[in-house]
């Protein structure tokens, strides 16, 4: 009697490790293996049509769509960055007090947009956390505005 309670030499007769139950790669393994596609009876009924997967070609509406589907979701800060393009378009024709400004007022509106809109909305101004961000803003937009107010004087005052 070995360890695995049978006889001797019974292991090399079957072609099965004692220890573990597996084979030992004998020509009885190689054998009990079919040559034909009978393993094929034992796939899952729905991946006998194809692959899942798959999915159908995208069209110019579904690009289209999600292309809405992301200016929607930065139209905050497009809002932002239109006033901001007036103002610098002031300032490109001389009249940079008012467009600095409008530069101010554009931090304005975008600390009451990120205090107004919850953290998926607010889009790109969203950087840092709401109360950070509406901070930040409103006080650089107080700042640009209150510089813009008081500056007197110098080469750009005729005009």
């Amino acid at each position: 009697m070995t360890a695995g309670g049978g006889t001797p030499g019974a292991e090399r007769a079957t072609g099965t490790d004692p220890a573990s139950g597996t084979g030992t790669g004998g020509a009885d393994d190689a054998a009990s293996l079919p040559l034909d596609d009978s393993n094929d009876a034992f796939l899952p009924p729905e991946q006998e049509e194809g692959p899942r997967h798959l999915r159908p070609p995208r069209t110019v509406g579904d690009y289209a769509r999600a292309l809405l589907h992301r200016l929607r979701a930065q139209a905050p800060l497009a809002a932002v960055l239109a006033v901001a393009l007036v103002a610098f378009v002031r300032i490109g024709l001389q009249h940079w007090r008012d467009g600095t400004t409008v530069l101010g007022i554009a931090l304005l509106l975008a600390a009451v947009l990120r205090a107004a809109l919850p953290d998926r909305t607010a889009g790109l101004l969203a950087v840092r956390p709401r109360r950070t961000d509406v901070v930040t803003y409103a006080v650089f937009g107080v700042v640009v505005i209150l510089l813009s107010l008081s500056i007197t004087g110098g080469p750009l005052a005729t005009r």
